[in-house]
């Protein structure tokens, strides 16, 4: 079993910063890509930012400039630093992992609960 637990959501006023944490546990041999992606009521979900297991980092357009994906490969753990926060971020974050659950298995998507963001004065 592997499971995939965020942290860190709430209300902020624009302008305002909020941390967001991804930590995957149970069976995992490695993990590829981790990414972060979003949606807002009535919307398609997303993809907000994807941190690559050598590092390489990719960003939506939206988000350039003011989010920062990182991650602690020793945690098997994702983080997305969100900074100058807007009504339109606004959203339900939901965190994926594509874990390998031994040598040799097929990389398999694992997804978060999410974690509500509000921004709003």
């Amino acid at each position: 079993q592997v499971q995939l637990v965020e942290s860190g959501g709430g209300l902020v006023r624009p302008g305002g910063s909020l941390r967001l944490s991804c930590a995957a546990s149970g069976d995992i041999s490695s993990i590829n890509d981790m990414a972060w992606y979003r949606q807002a009521p009535g919307k398609e979900r997303e993809l907000v930012a994807v941190s690559s297991s050598g590092g390489r980092t990719n960003y939506a357009d939206s988000v350039k400039g003011r989010f920062t994906i990182s991650r602690d490969n020793a945690k098997n753990t994702v983080y997305l630093q969100m900074n100058s926060l807007k009504p339109e971020d606004t959203a339900v974050y939901y965190c994926k992992a594509e874990i390998i659950r031994w040598i040799g298995a097929p990389p398999r998507d694992q997804w978060g609960q999410g974690t509500q963001v509000t921004v709003s004065s």
